[in-house]
C-alpha cells in the first residue's frame, strides 16, 4: 500500500471558497445547495488520497459569520427507515448527529425541513422529538404543478403553499443526509417567498461529484456512478453547456434533466435567466487540485471494486436490486478491471481455501500483508487485526499480547450471561481485551499504539462480516469488503 497524495486539500479550500464568496457578492441572499456529505465524505477521501472528508465543513467554518444551515430531510426517507451505508446510521439519526457536529465547531443549523410530506406518522414523530428541544421544525409538501405546470409552480399554490423558512444571514446552505432531499425545492421555494418580499437572492450548487472538467469516462467519474447505482445516476455531456460555450463538460442525468423546468421556474422567480446550463449552477474547483493523476485514477478503480462488493453483499442480504450489481459490475468492465483489482480480495479467498476456515486479508501500509481466520476463540476480523498490529509492532509470532486469562473470561461473560449467538470473540472484543492488557503489558501497549496506521488500508472478507463488526473496521477507517456469502445458515445475524 502506497500512500502518496493525489490532491491538494490546501489549494482545493482556497479555490472552493473564493468561487462561493463571488457567488455571495451577487446577491443579498444566497441560497447554497451542498451536495455529497458535510462530515466524514469518506468516497471522496477514497478517490482523491489526500482529500479531507471534512473539508466542506472547513469551509463553512471560514465564511461561518456569514452562513447559516437548513436541514432538509424526506418524509419518504423517514418512513422507510432509510439508512446511510458507510456508518449505519438511519437519516433522522444522522440529521441529529450533523446538527451536533455543525454546532459543536461553531456553525450555526437555524432550522429542520420535512420535505415531501404526506402526513406520514414517522415524520410527525421526529417533528415532535426536535421540536421537544427546541428546535425550529417546518413542513414541505410536493409542489404542486411539479414539474410542467410552471406557472402554478411558481405561485402561492406551488412555493407559495410551504411555510416560509426564516433566515438571518447572507449564506444559506441547504444540506441533508443523503440524496433525494427535497433540498433543491426548498431553495426554490425560499427564493419565491423572498422574491415576493423584495429580497434579492439566488441559488448554486457545492459541488464535489462528478466533476464537470475531468473527462466522462474519468474513473473519478465513474466511481460516483458506482456510488449512486442504486438511484440510477449517470454520468453524460452537458448539452446545454456545449450548445452554450462550445465546451465539453460533465454533469448527471438528474440535474441535465431537470434544468430546462428549472431554468424556467428561476427566469420566473428572477425575471431572468441567470445560468445558461446546469453546470453553471455549480462550484466544483475539485480538478484543479488534483496533482497527481495517476494516483487519483487507481483510488478511484478500487473505489468502484469495492462499490461493486458492496452492491454483491446488499443483494444477498435484500437491500438492493440485481439492477444495482449488474450496473456496478458493467462499470468496471468499462475500465477493464474487476474484483482482483484490490489484491486483498484473491489474498483472502485463497486464505479461506487453503485453511479451511472464513478468513479475512489485510494490506498494510508497506505494502505486505496479514491474514487473520475464524477459529474457537477469536473471528477473523480480531484476528487479522491483532495480526496487523503484532506485525506493525514488530512483535513477530507473540501470542502473548492478549493473555488467555483476560480472553477467556470474555467468553465465558458472552456466553453465560449475555446469551449471546456468536461462538467467538469479536473485533470489539479483542481491541477491549487488548486495551485492558496494554495498562501491564508492554508488548500490548506497543501493538495498541499502531491502531493510527491501519486507517486507509484495504481489507476483504470472505464472508459478509456481522454489522457490529463491519462498523468498527468502518471506525478505524479500514477499507473493507466482503465476499456475499453468509458465515452460517442461521437466519439470524446482527
Amino acid at each position: 500500500m502506497d500512500n502518496k497524495i493525489g490532491f491538494d486539500n490546501s489549494l482545493y479550500l482556497k479555490l472552493q471558497s473564493e468561487n462561493i464568496l463571488k457567488r455571495i457578492k451577487k446577491y443579498n441572499k444566497l441560497y447554497l445547495e451542498f451536495g455529497g456529505k458535510l462530515f466524514d465524505d469518506y468516497h471522496a477521501s477514497r478517490v482523491l488520497p489526500g482529500f479531507d472528508p471534512n473539508i466542506k465543513t472547513k469551509l463553512l467554518i471560514k465564511l461561518k459569520d456569514k452562513a447559516e444551515i437548513i436541514f432538509c430531510i424526506s418524509a419518504n426517507d423517514i418512513e422507510k427507515n432509510r439508512i446511510r451505508a458507510d456508518l449505519g446510521l438511519s437519516y433522522d439519526n444522522e440529521v441529529l448527529r450533523l446538527i451536533d457536529s455543525l454546532r459543536d465547531v461553531g456553525l450555526y443549523v437555524s432550522s429542520i425541513v420535512i420535505t415531501l410530506y404526506k402526513g406520514q406518522p414517522s415524520a410527525q414523530k421526529f417533528a415532535r422529538k426536535l421540536e421537544m428541544r427546541g428546535e425550529k421544525v417546518y413542513f414541505h409538501n410536493y409542489t404542486k404543478g411539479y414539474p410542467n405546470e410552471v406557472d402554478i409552480i411558481v405561485s402561492d399554490e406551488g412555493y407559495g403553499a410551504n411555510s416560509y423558512i426564516e433566515t438571518t444571514r447572507p449564506l444559506v446552505v441547504v444540506t441533508a443526509p443523503g440524496p433525494s432531499s427535497g433540498k433543491l425545492a426548498t431553495c426554490l421555494s425560499q427564493m419565491y417567498h423572498d422574491n415576493k418580499r423584495g429580497t434579492k437572492s439566488g441559488y448554486s450548487k457545492f459541488e464535489t461529484f462528478p466533476v464537470w472538467n475531468l473527462p466522462l469516462k474519468h474513473p473519478v467519474n465513474i466511481a460516483y456512478e458506482a456510488a449512486t447505482a442504486d438511484i440510477k445516476d449517470i454520468n453524460q455531456i452537458d448539452p446545454y453547456h456545449f450548445n452554450a460555450y462550445g465546451k465539453l463538460t460533465v454533469n448527471y442525468n438528474r440535474d441535465i434533466e431537470v434544468f430546462p423546468v428549472l431554468s424556467n421556474i428561476l427566469g420566473k422567480i428572477l425575471g431572468k435567466d441567470i445560468y445558461k446550463s446546469p453546470t453553471d449552477m455549480g462550484v466544483n474547483m475539485v480538478a484543479s487540485a488534483i496533482i497527481n493523476d495517476d494516483i487519483v485514477q487507481d483510488a478511484a478503480k478500487k473505489e468502484i471494486v469495492r462499490r461493486y462488493l458492496r452492491a454483491q453483499c446488499d443483494y444477498k442480504k435484500g437491500q438492493t436490486s440485481y439492477d444495482t450489481v449488474s450496473r456496478t459490475q458493467y462499470l468496471m468492465s468499462e475500465l477493464d478491471i474487476n474484483s482482483s483489482y484490490l489484491k486483498v480480495v484473491p489474498l483472502a479467498k485463497q486464505t479461506a481455501k487453503q485453511s479451511g476456515y472464513p478468513a479475512i486479508a489485510l494490506e498494510l501500509p508497506n505494502g505486505e500483508f496479514v491474514t487473520g481466520k475464524t477459529k474457537k476463540v477469536i473471528s477473523a476480523s480480531g484476528a487479522v487485526i491483532l495480526n496487523a498490529l503484532r506485525t506493525l509492532a514488530d512483535l513477530g509470532d507473540d501470542f502473548d499480547v492478549i493473555p488467555d486469562e483476560i480472553l477467556m473470561p470474555i467468553m465465558e461473560l458472552r456466553k453465560k450471561y449475555l446469551h449471546t449467538n456468536c461462538s467467538v470473540l469479536t473485533i470489539d472484543d479483542v481491541l477491549m481485551a487488548l486495551a485492558i492488557s496494554s495498562s501491564t503489558n508492554k508488548k500490548a501497549k506497543k501493538a495498541l499504539d499502531q491502531l493510527p496506521k491501519l486507517k486507509g488500508m484495504e481489507a476483504h472478507c470472505t464472508y459478509i462480516l456481522r454489522s457490529a463488526e463491519e462498523q468498527t473496521l468502518k471506525k478505524l477507517q479500514i477499507n473493507i469488503t466482503c465476499q456475499p456469502e453468509f458465515i452460517s445458515n442461521n437466519l439470524f445475524q446482527i
